[in-house]
């Protein structure tokens, strides 16, 4: 296995030191997933502008958490999965969804469910979403602008699966009580 570095202020690449700095600034801390993102500069800038743009989509609390914590339970992101619950919590979510999600049991309300499948026919599928499935979307009340938006949500988790699957990212001082195992 490759080690990758935990970058902080005084190790990261110069062009990742603003980018940090931005990421100390909105979490009170570095999370090790940008940390490590810091060897790459792009990436994290990359990942912090495509979190923004979908955090600003025109989905609300708890339909981001639907779309992230689907794509990291499918993708068993060890860090994201914890991450996201509590970044659910500090948004208000209610814990019933954020339990469903983890536990793959159903949502409380039709709408999000409607989410949560069409979300992971896009990511088991790979964006190969039939006709049938769009449709069943669009008719839980859902637009055309939300398909394109799951895709962008999407985009921003694959850039944090992948790298904390390849860097074995630990999990964050405020997270780790809400370890999760994709086996459990």
């Amino acid at each position: 296995m490759t080690d990758f570095t935990l970058h902080d202020e005084n190790t990261a690449p110069e062009d990742s030191k603003p980018l940090l700095a931005k990421s100390q600034a909105a979490y009170g801390m570095i999370p090790g997933l940008h940390a490590v993102m810091a060897e790459a500069p792009s990436l994290l800038e990359a990942y912090q502008q495509v979190h923004e743009l979908f955090a600003n989509s025109s989905f609300n609390d708890d339909e981001l958490t639907v779309v992230w914590q689907t794509v990291n339970v499918e993708n068993e992101c060890h860090y994201c999965v914890p991450a996201h619950t509590g970044i659910a919590k500090s948004m208000g979510v209610d814990d019933a969804i954020t339990n469903a999600l983890r536990d793959q049991t159903p949502l409380p309300n039709a709408r999000l469910e409607a989410l949560r499948e069409f979300t992971l026919k896009l990511v088991r599928d790979r964006g190969n979403v039939d006709d049938k499935a769009v449709q069943a979307f669009l008719d839980a009340g859902f637009t055309k602008r939300n398909i394109l938006e799951v895709v962008l949500g999407y985009s921003q988790k694959v850039m944090s699966n992948y790298t904390n699957h390849l860097a074995q990212t630990p999990i964050d001082k405020p997270f780790q009580k809400f370890e999760w195992d994709a086996a459990a």
